[in-house]
């Protein structure tokens, strides 16, 4: 009997493995309605973008009759070539009233709405402040695509919303905001897609969600809801763009820039796990690629050093409204298959939503199997602007289990619309990430005479007391420059300010100098490691000497120094990157200026390629593209993944730096630029063999200075020759040139690196030297974006590992390559030109 009741066990535990791999198997949600519009175009079908084909609305039934006389339609001025054509090249202007009318299924919609604020004829874009309306729900009021894109560092973007339509039809109203002087609407794209019943709307008959930190409180998400998607997250590894969704062209970002503290966790993987599904996680919730990749605190053998930190993420949110939170878990590690092996608790905003998630548990005791878990939380009107949204995971001790961790591979954060008004509008972000001055937002174009006489009569107490504040302002910075102008030349005023920006961030934290002293030994010569044009660096080490770091101490004689050090503070404390060297803090006391950085155990990458000792192994092939597969991935996060674009302006082996394990991590941003547009005017700064010569010539730098400067590490690494190296007759050679000439006179051979022959395959040698080539082309515009030169890196690799066999596309797929803009994800068609390499 026992032995039969033991086989039906098994049997059903059969049925449902069966269940979920038939469930993982089925195809993509295919939409109801899939409308696309080119606004202001009257081409009929372009494909681009994201592989639809997008349709101009001018001869489109969606919009009124009268829409000539309503409405203008244009042209975007194409001043960036990485702007796609559809949908941001033309645009329709409204300076009345305009409705875009649809006929559709009745049930849930995506409604996105794309932007390009450029200056369109004789508008200042400026003055395009607008408010759209959907289904007696406003969407946005008094919203400025001009300063969003200005404060993201975004040429274009879209704005997702989620709608309900009872009826069959659905109307899309813009109104320019009257209250702006002279004020226009504008919108280059529309997109409107259906969705499954119950994806994110949970309906009429839905169950309630809990309210995190109210007990007893939940919160019924029906059909006269609507919300605003501000967040779409793959949590480890590289962006899902739309194409590559479940059928609803959704975007899943990465992660890693809204990471809190140092500690990045590991990002385990499993790209050929099969995802099983459920009924209540189906197929289209999420890209199987969502749940093969997650980040997690740590390896199952950290045991109790997990308990001592939480794995955190931060996102900035409008203030005043409920947020829908949907964390995506699947459980990857091979070694995990039972109930109670890693058990962990969810906190949002510093309060539980969760106590105890056990993933396995949560997919019916099978590992693989693709769960989500809603939350709902409120964020309070405690002042204008935005807040940060804190996600932590914890593991949950009072479980007991088998390992301390937490990992998670997804979460999507939606506004949800209020009950009072319907409103999911918010207020417009600063002018300016850079600035302190406060840019127009909504609570500016509404005041009313009583705020009016106040105003006046601050004014004119301002009349009378700002004269006598600047005058005590002038004796404060005057003393100020007396004490610090002996040992801080350059720095006085701006230490200051900048540090206070850094301190803030809390991506760092602020030393004493007795703490520096004690990690250096008080700055003992046997722990000074080098010496640049900023000053000194020390190995130090803290906690007992079992935390190692590197200690720059400024040379406060050396202007240029302390230029470059006010450069790394602005920056660095704001970056967090895998393949970036982390600024863990920094000491301003005694009138000295110190920075700490992680330690690199195995030092540049310059020393191993042209300075190791003869007892010392080079590297291998395989460890070489490793390392410029991360520094490709250090510069892609530094060109696409900040708020505001970052161009290094010094990528070299000198400032590749090595990790104890190997990882390499871009260094040295004293001479970096940040901020947008892509292309500004500047002096020429750099370091010999590897400067643009683009640049050296017209003063415009841009990311693709960048990529020359990769060109050339590349070179470095295939050739181990240095960028500049001493030839015959006491001539300097270049290495980009000499590498040309030798292609053109066929000594392909002589390119690589003597430790390496007989070790590279064919096809992959081809690639690898067609990118670095690509990447030294003399124009900027002709070399490849950072996000093509990694795919081809990571291509390159797949080739080496295989035997020259290219992989599929799902094989491409799984290492998460990411291509930025207009670029193609099809393997040879950018690269096509450059598979066999050819002289320029």
């Amino acid at each position: 009997m026992n032995a039969v009741i033991c086989s039906g066990y098994i049997f059903i535990l059969y049925l449902l493995n069966l269940q979920l791999v038939a469930v993982a198997d089925n195809g993509s949600y295919v939409p109801t309605e899939n409308i696309v519009l080119n606004c202001g175009s009257s081409t009929s079908e372009f494909v681009q973008y994201d592989g639809r084909n997008w349709s101009g609305d001018i001869v489109s039934p969606y919009v009124p009759s009268n829409a000539d006389t309503k409405s203008l339609v244009v042209r975007a001025p194409n001043t960036l070539q990485s702007i796609p054509e559809a949908p941001y090249m033309t645009a329709r202007i409204f300076h009345s009233q305009f409705t875009y009318t649809f006929n559709v299924t009745p049930g849930p919609k995506f409604i996105r709405l794309h932007f390009y604020p450029a200056s369109y004829m004789d508008l200042n874009i400026s003055n395009a402040f607008l408010s759209v309306s959907a289904a007696n729900f406003t969407l946005l009021h008094n919203f400025s695509a001009s300063l969003n894109a200005e404060y993201y560092n975004l040429a274009y973007f879209k704005k997702e919303f989620i709608v309900h339509v009872s009826g069959s039809v659905l109307q899309l109203t813009f109104s320019p905001s009257y209250n702006a002087s002279r004020a226009f609407a504008f919108v280059n794209g529309i997109e409107v897609v259906s969705m499954p019943l119950n994806l994110y709307m949970r309906g009429d008959d839905g169950d309630p969600l809990p309210l995190v930190g109210h007990d007893n409180k939940v919160v019924n998400i029906y059909n006269d809801s609507a919300m605003e998607t501000l967040y779409r997250v793959k949590v480890g590894g590289e962006q899902i763009p739309s194409k590559y969704d479940t059928g609803m062209f959704r975007t899943w970002d990465t992660d890693e820039v809204y990471i809190f503290g140092a500690s990045f966790g590991i990002q385990p993987c499993n790209m050929s796990m099969l995802v099983l599904y459920s009924d209540d996680a189906p197929p289209y919730s999420a890209p199987a690629d969502v749940y093969r990749t997650s980040r997690s605190m740590g390896p199952s053998d950290y045991g109790l050093v997990n308990l001592n930190y939480n794995m955190t993420w931060f996102f900035p949110v409008d203030s005043g409204f409920l947020y829908l939170v949907r964390l995506h878990f699947c459980e990857i590690d091979q070694d995990i298959t039972k109930i109670n092996q890693v058990v962990f608790t969810v906190f949002l905003n510093n309060q539980t939503a969760e106590e105890e998630v056990d993933v396995i548990g949560l997919g019916a005791g099978e590992p693989g199997v693709a769960v989500h878990r809603d939350y709902v939380v409120m964020v309070p009107h405690v002042n204008e602007g935005k807040q940060d949204l804190w996600l932590d995971l914890h593991p949950y001790k009072d479980a007991k289990p088998m390992y301390y961790n937490a990992f998670l591979n997804g979460v999507e954060i939606f506004k949800l619309s209020n009950f009072d008004d319907k409103s999911l509008a918010g207020l417009n972000p600063p002018k300016s990430f850079f600035s302190d001055a406060k840019g127009p937002h909504v609570a500016h174009f509404n005041r009313s005479p009583k705020k009016l006489k106040f105003i006046l009569i601050g004014c004119g107490l301002l009349a009378v007391v700002l004269p006598i504040f600047l005058c005590l302002l002038l004796f404060r910075l005057k003393v100020i420059r007396l004490r610090r102008v002996v040992s801080w030349c350059g720095l006085t005023v701006h230490a200051p300010s900048r540090i206070e920006r850094a301190k803030k961030s809390s991506l760092c934290t602020q030393f004493s100098m007795r703490e520096i002293k004690l990690a250096t030994n008080d700055f003992h010569e046997a722990l000074h490691i080098g010496t640049g044009g900023f000053g000194s660096v020390y190995k130090g080490s803290f906690v007992g000497g079992t935390t190692y770091v590197a200690i720059k101490r400024a040379n406060p004689m050396s202007k240029q120094g302390v230029s470059e050090f006010e450069t790394e503070i602005l920056l660095l404390s704001q970056l967090r990157h895998h393949n970036v060297v982390s600024l863990l803090g920094y000491c301003n006391e005694d009138g000295e200026m110190i920075l700490v950085y992680d330690f690199m155990a195995n030092g540049s990458l310059h020393d191993h390629l042209h300075l190791r000792r003869r007892d010392q192994p080079p590297l291998s092939w395989i460890q070489r593209l490793e390392i410029c597969i991360g520094v490709a991935r250090g510069l892609h996060y530094l060109h696409t993944g900040t708020k505001h674009r970052i161009i290094h302006r010094d990528i070299k082996t000198t400032n590749i730096l090595l990790d104890h394990n190997w990882v390499p991590k871009i260094s040295d941003f004293g001479l970096s630029k940040a901020g947008y547009p892509s292309l500004v005017t500047t002096n020429v700064k750099g370091s010999i063999g590897y400067l643009d010569p683009e640049c050296y010539e017209s003063l415009k730098l841009s990311e693709k200075s960048d990529i020359y400067s990769l060109g050339v590490v590349l070179l470095e690494v295939l050739t181990a020759r240095p960028a500049v190296s001493v030839g015959e007759d006491d001539e300097h050679v270049n290495l980009a040139e000499w590498t040309m000439s030798c292609l053109e006179n066929g000594n392909v051979e002589q390119i690589v690196d003597p430790n390496l022959k007989e070790n590279i395959i064919k096809e992959c040698f081809e690639l690898y030297l067609g990118v670095a080539m690509k990447c030294l082309a003399e124009r900027g515009a002709e070399r490849p974006s950072i996000g093509e030169v990694l795919e081809n890196l990571v291509l390159a690799m797949h080739l080496q590992k295989n035997e020259g066999n290219v992989p599929n596309g799902n094989e491409r797929r799984s290492d998460n390559v990411v291509l930025q803009g207009n670029s193609d994800l099809t393997p040879g068609v950018e690269f096509s030109e450059i598979m066999m390499p050819i002289g320029r």
